[in-house]
């Protein structure tokens, strides 16, 4: 039988949530009348809760289907926080020149953009924590220019308006409890769901979300002021493989190792992938492997009589060449349903259109 969402929350009561709630209410009401509008459309994707939702591998997904769309692929350029990324002002991490890979190491432009310009060829990348700003440098400096962005964890980022707000919702805590941090999971109050077009159910697993669940979720968010649509996005787990090319063979013994919000996740992933889990270190998301890290990975390695390293695709980025032991990688990938893209073309004018150069909203800055 398919699985049991959580009850749906009901709004909360304390005075703690309460405020809390009513300074994000403050904030985007700040923001509504003062975000700058880019001359290209904007489309973002980013999450109510802290981590853990999926939303890397969806902005992926998004980005490949506008590159890709069999009406006419558009120009794509993604636009990240780059998230413990170091220096200042906009780093192009890819130009999304075809077969031009990662220009910056994660170190320097932050794990997921790394990961994304490596995954998405002839999508550019660009990082900044002023997201117009990045949009700006990628149209006057990028040839030739992107005819639309992706924002990248950008639901929360008010300063740069958007034409599409996509949020992703995991299917093993779609509410957060219903509450903010710290007696919660949430960022922003369920409330801030009425600012979205629509809600995406991501997860993976044996019953992986079913539109007949996302329906379920987007009717449950009605009460909160959602009135958006709502579309399943299953997470398909691929074949292990290894860094250097190649399938990894089924039964390998490996110690797990990912630096992730929802570690648990990464364990269903490789045993569903055939991988055999001899030992696991899991360390905080985003972590980036300093000297000691490597040397307890190699230890644990060794303890528990490991052919290999596995790890996922984010840290992957992290430790490829840093260890002696071989390093094997379980790819995850997000496949929304087909309705979701129909959805989305419509909202953007696509449906229909072959040109890329409709899509533009000219530089009056007019949506389209």
């Amino acid at each position: 039988m398919p699985p049991a969402l959580p009850p749906t929350p009901t709004p909360p009561r304390s005075p703690w949530q309460l405020l809390y709630g009513a300074a994000h209410r403050a904030r985007r009401r700040h923001w509504a009348q003062r975000a700058e509008r880019l001359p290209r459309p904007v489309v973002s994707v980013g999450n109510l809760h802290w981590g853990g939702t999926g939303k890397t591998p969806l902005t992926a997904a998004v980005a490949r289907h506008l590159r890709d769309r069999p009406g006419g692929g558009l120009r794509v350029a993604i636009l990240s926080r780059g998230y413990k990324s170091r220096g200042d002002g906009v780093r192009v991490v890819s130009t999304g020149r075809p077969g031009e890979g990662p220009l910056l190491p994660p170190s320097v432009a932050g794990d997921e953009p790394v990961l994304l310009a490596g995954e998405l060829p002839g999508v550019a990348v660009l990082v900044c924590p002023d997201r117009a700003a990045a949009g700006r440098h990628a149209l006057a400096h990028l040839d030739p220019p992107p005819d639309l962005f992706v924002l990248d964890d950008g639901f929360s980022h008010l300063r740069l308006a958007r034409d599409v707000d996509l949020l992703a919702l995991p299917m093993a805590d779609p509410f957060g409890a219903g509450r903010l941090a710290p007696s919660g999971h949430l960022r922003e109050p369920l409330a801030s769901s009425a600012f979205a077009d629509a809600v995406l159910l991501t997860g993976a697993g044996p019953t992986p979300p079913t539109a007949e669940l996302a329906r379920e979720v987007g009717r449950a968010l009605v009460p909160f002021g959602f009135h958006g649509e709502a579309f399943a996005a299953p997470t398909r787990v691929e074949d292990a493989r290894w860094v250097t090319g190649g399938p990894v063979e089924r039964g390998t013994r490996v110690v797990l190792v990912s630096g992730v919000a929802r570690p648990e996740g990464v364990r269903r992933a490789a045993e569903s992938a055939g991988l055999t889990v001899v030992s696991e270190l899991r360390f905080g998301d985003h972590h980036a492997y300093p000297a000691g890290s490597l040397v307890k990975i190699a230890e644990r390695a060794e303890a528990s009589g490991a052919a290999a390293v596995a790890t996922t695709s984010k840290d992957r980025v992290k430790l490829l060449g840093r260890l002696d032991l071989p390093l094997a990688e379980i790819p995850v990938r997000a496949e929304p349903e087909p309705s979701f893209f129909d959805w989305l073309d419509r909202r953007l004018g696509l449906a229909g259109r072959g040109a890329e150069s409709e899509l533009r909203s000219g530089e009056d800055g007019d949506t389209p």
